[in-house]
């Protein structure tokens, strides 16, 4: 990601107009947030390499979904252990 973009990339993501990406996997159960990104199309073209990391770690089942939202810390959600 360039850092130049960091300042239009906080400022849409203030606004709720930044695109981000909302990874669920199954087994290991987690909730993952990639972004942000000021267009979709660079969301889209980044997402790739993102969900083959993920893939890699085999869950059962890995889905996704392209937002545009408010997001901040924590990106990764995982249950809390019993």
């Amino acid at each position: 990601m360039n850092p130049f973009l960091w300042p239009v990339r906080s400022v849409a993501n203030g606004l709720g107009l930044a695109w981000w990406a909302r990874v669920e996997t199954r087994a290991p159960d987690a909730v993952y947030w990639f972004g942000p990104f000021v267009r979709r199309s660079t969301l889209e073209a980044a997402l790739g390499s993102f969900l083959d990391d993920l893939r890699a770690e085999s869950p059962a089942s890995l889905d996704h979904s392209l937002l545009r939202t408010h997001r901040g810390e924590p990106l990764t959600e995982a249950p809390d252990p019993l």
